[in-house]
């Protein structure tokens, strides 16, 4: 990184202001505002942070976190002129802080580019469009049984959903569609894809950039994987394929595929390693408590979940945890958006590369409805059914943690469990409307 860059980036594109930005192990985004003027000394030295006051495993006597900013990442608000974001990596004591995520998304990425291998992957983030508490879909209107791609619906709220298309398109994201979602209330953006870091940057903000949309256009914005029991929740599926390090080949691809998917060995291999791992990695891709109603759900009023609940995978067929929806790529329709971005591909990778390494089989294509048939499938394993057993899963995976990094790994593990206590000690309306007059 050269300094100077963000200051002669600022002068050419006139910003005032950048936030530097970090993600901390729970996804929050944390940012400090520096003025242009002050970008090359800040540059310098980092912006410093409390770590104790974020979600990192601290505690308020040690230093302070400096975050340097990546300018490779730069993206400038069209919303806010004059102000632009930039991803940054936090550092303590002079060297990298370890449980930092996206210091351990590069790390792996690092790692695998050694074998000239680089996860590319494409995200899809469902989000709600809801009133300012947050107890039901901002469009009164909105209440199809199956309102999946309504026209109308769509269009009632066009003015907030095309600012937000005019603006990624603005940054050079490459939307290509919108569309109205299952859940009334439920909209997805989707965009091209790219390497891993970049995705899971461009998420980061995609996020931020919802919200403060939709806060603009009076509304409230939500990626809760569960926000409404009797509807659809909030997905963030990832399209995955591995590519050659010079992104010439995708390394996913094979037409001559006997099984007629048009997958390499290798891509089965990634599958595998998906598959043997989705119990332990389900921790870090649905990583809240709300999590596991979406995918424990039962029919919604739309009359599908559109989660998986098992073990399996499958063709172009939307009620396997892994779809195979065209030649040289997979779906891995597990991940909810309230995932912190680089963990979860960090983790996606780590899990897929050790299929890779050791050469996992991901066993037989089920070409059945999972929702009406599964219970035929006598040996699909289950997913977790809450958040405390997810942990405890990923708590024994040596492999994941260590390939993650342990520091980062354990500090998540110490604050999720916290976080399961905490909920734990929530009493609420449904225990009281069953248990008061036990």
């Amino acid at each position: 990184m050269m300094v100077g860059e963000l200051e002669a980036y600022a002068k050419k594109n006139k910003i005032n202001y950048f936030l530097f930005n970090f993600t901390d192990l729970f996804g929050t985004q944390r940012a400090k505002l520096v003025p242009a003027e002050m970008a090359t000394r800040m540059q310098k030295s980092g912006a410093g942070f409390a770590g104790f006051a974020t979600w990192l495993d601290q505690t308020p006597a040690h230093p302070d976190v400096l975050v340097m900013p990546d300018p490779d990442s730069i993206i400038p608000l069209p919303w806010k002129p004059g102000v632009a974001w930039v991803a940054g990596d936090p550092w303590m004591s002079g060297k990298p802080l370890e449980q930092a995520p996206r210091l351990a998304l590069k790390r792996l990425i690092e790692k695998h580019k050694k074998n000239n291998m680089l996860l590319m992957a494409g995200c899809e983030p469902e989000f709600h469009l809801v009133n300012a508490d947050g107890s039901a879909p901002s469009d009164a209107r909105d209440t199809q049984e199956k309102p999946c791609y309504d026209q109308a619906a769509i269009m009632r709220r066009l003015d907030v959903i095309t600012e937000i298309c005019t603006t990624m398109t603005q940054l050079g994201m490459k939307p290509y569609q919108n569309d109205h979602e299952d859940a009334n209330g439920q909209f997805e953006i989707n965009w091209d894809f790219n390497d891993a870091l970049t995705t899971a940057d461009q998420l980061c903000f995609f996020k931020f950039m919802v919200k403060q949309i939709a806060e603009k256009h009076g509304l409230r914005a939500t990626f809760m994987p569960k926000p409404f029991i009797n509807l659809s929740g909030n997905g963030c599926h990832a399209h995955l394929s591995v590519w050659d390090k010079g992104r010439k080949k995708n390394l996913f691809e094979d037409e001559g595929d006997k099984e007629g998917m048009g997958l390499s060995q290798l891509a089965y291999n990634f599958i595998g390693g998906l598959m043997h791992h989705a119990d332990s990695l389900v921790a870090i891709t649905n990583p809240t408590v709300n999590s596991y109603k979406r995918i424990n759900a039962p029919r919604t009023l739309s009359g599908a979940t559109w989660s998986p609940n098992t073990i399996t995978y499958g063709g172009n067929n939307r009620t396997h945890m892994v779809r195979i929806p065209d030649n040289g790529r997979c779906e891995f329709r597990l991940p909810d958006p309230a995932a912190n971005p680089y963990l979860m591909l960090a983790g996606i990778l780590a899990a897929g590369m050790d299929g890779v390494e050791k050469k996992m089989n991901p066993g037989k294509r089920l070409d059945i409805d999972m929702y009406a048939e599964g219970h035929t499938v006598k040996d699909a394993k289950k997913l977790p059914l809450n958040l405390l057993d997810a942990l405890r899963n990923l708590e024994a995976n040596k492999m994941l943690r260590s390939e993650i990094g342990e520091e980062v790994m354990s500090g998540y593990l110490k604050l999720k469990n916290n976080e399961w206590n905490q909920y734990c000690r929530h009493l609420t309306q449904w225990e009281r409307d069953t248990t008061l007059d036990c």
